[in-house]
């Protein structure tokens, strides 16, 4: 179990760089077209980061918070996880609805401030705690990374509308 969700680490990150470089190279294809990049990237993201997050936490919640060093069964958990789905759920409907950039840059906006502060929880778990486990570390890392590859377009997208 412990090697699936190791996989489903890596599939995340893979998910969400794939949705990167594409996004990047639909958003430049002629001039510069920052809502059809991030009509491509933030469905792909939330989907990739909050719906397999999501899912690992409802069907592999144990060993889910074994790999993280957190508490076990907790029912904040299993509510963290039902939250996270529903981020995915509602991008991938925006999506097949067309609703239009406003509406997904609203569920973008409301998954990375979630990101933003479960990474500061992290960071502060791993001080505090010292709790150094991959699982653990990497959210804030991630996080911020992530940031840095959205500011450009979701800046551009708010001057364009």
């Amino acid at each position: 179990m412990e090697i699936f969700l190791k996989i489903l680490d890596i599939v995340r990150i893979s998910l969400v760089s794939i949705s990167i470089y594409f996004g990047y190279s639909i958003g430049f294809e002629n001039g510069y077209d920052p809502i059809g990049q991030l009509h491509f990237m933030i469905p792909l993201i939330v989907f990739a980061i909050a719906g397999i997050s999501g899912l690992e936490g409802l069907l592999f919640a144990k060993k889910s918070a074994e790999l993280k060093g957190f508490e076990v069964g907790s029912n904040y958990q299993r509510q963290s996880a039902i939250a996270l789905l529903s981020y995915a759920v509602i991008a991938i409907v925006i999506y097949f609805s067309n609703w239009g950039i406003k509406a997904e840059l609203t569920i973008f906006f409301t998954f990375i401030f979630f990101f933003i502060f479960s990474g500061l929880n992290h960071a502060i778990d791993a001080f505090k705690r010292k709790n150094y486990k991959w699982q653990n570390i990497n959210r804030p890392i991630i996080t911020l990374l992530l940031i840095v590859a959205m500011i450009y377009p979701v800046v551009m997208a708010l001057k364009s509308i």
